[in-house]
């Protein structure tokens, strides 16, 4: 499926840039098409998803969006005005997919800067991230049952882990539209800022998680979302091998050894603060 009127290629619909110090920015960029993914750009999505995943330089990720919406899910006009079957959507979301599963898997964090509309599966792109920061302007909506349309692009999933099942089904089941701090309150997304301030924020984020125990904040995410498909048994293993290996790194022995000395000079009330 290819969207009428959109000469964008496939490989500039998502932009990657990856800076010298390891951190990997992912821009939709087919703003023309409120960053709508059709088949060529679901296929970049999957591209670029697998080489920020497997690549060992990158220990950090900013995902943002060209133009006034930062993803409104799938290209439904592409959809409807190129002869697109059932079989030719499941195989878009197959490929989506596949991207979205690499990426929340991995153990590399990642701050989702929402500047605009997310809609439809765009959520589930968007929960893609670790962190969400949103600007004031933002806006969250369904508009799959609008549509006729059952959701897609992991929201039945990531929907409910973020918010709890209520309140997803609100959301899918009604027309309903949450402003940015509608979506603060429902803890949809981390944190509210000025349209202004969103890249900044978004970027000051990233380089804390760059600047600090890199490894550790990977884990801690591979750890939660992988948490989510496992027993509880199974949870705690992989918390303790992970724990004990991130103890026997250099890194860790040094920050803790610096905690324990910080400790032993600090006054004995601010310790149980």
């Amino acid at each position: 499926m290819t969207a009428p009127q959109d000469s964008t290629a496939a490989e500039d619909s998502i932009l990657l840039a990856v800076s010298d110090d390891g951190l990997a920015r992912i821009t939709f960029n087919r703003p023309a098409r409120l960053n709508a993914m059709d088949f060529d750009m679901a296929g970049r999505w999957r591209e670029v998803a697998h080489r920020v995943a497997e690549d060992p330089a990158i220990t950090a990720v900013i995902m943002d969006a060209a133009g006034p919406a930062f993803c409104a899910g799938g290209d439904v006009v592409a959809m409807s005005t190129t002869g697109a079957t059932g079989a030719d959507v499941t195989a878009t979301a197959h490929v989506i997919h596949d991207g979205i599963r690499t990426l929340a898997l991995s153990d590399i964090p990642i701050v989702a800067a929402v500047q605009g509309a997310v809609a439809g599966g765009g959520l589930g792109l968007m929960l893609t991230a670790d962190y969400i920061v949103a600007a004031d302007r933002a806006v969250f909506v369904s508009r799959y049952a609008n549509i006729g349309l059952t959701p897609d692009l992991g929201v039945t999933t990531l929907l409910p882990a973020a918010i709890g099942q209520r309140r997803a089904l609100q959301l899918l089941l009604q027309d309903r539209t949450l402003t940015a701090d509608e979506a603060l309150d429902w803890g949809l997304v981390a944190e509210v800022v000025p349209a202004a301030e969103l890249a900044a924020r978004a970027e000051a984020i990233a380089r804390f998680w760059l600047d600090g125990a890199t490894a550790a904040f990977g884990q801690a995410t591979r750890l939660v979302r992988q948490g989510a498909e496992r027993t509880f048994a199974a949870n705690l293993d992989d918390e303790a091998a992970t724990i004990g290996a991130r103890f026997a790194t250099e890194e860790a022995r040094t920050r803790v050894a610096a905690f324990a000395a910080a400790s032993r000079t600090r006054p004995r009330s601010e310790e149980n603060r």
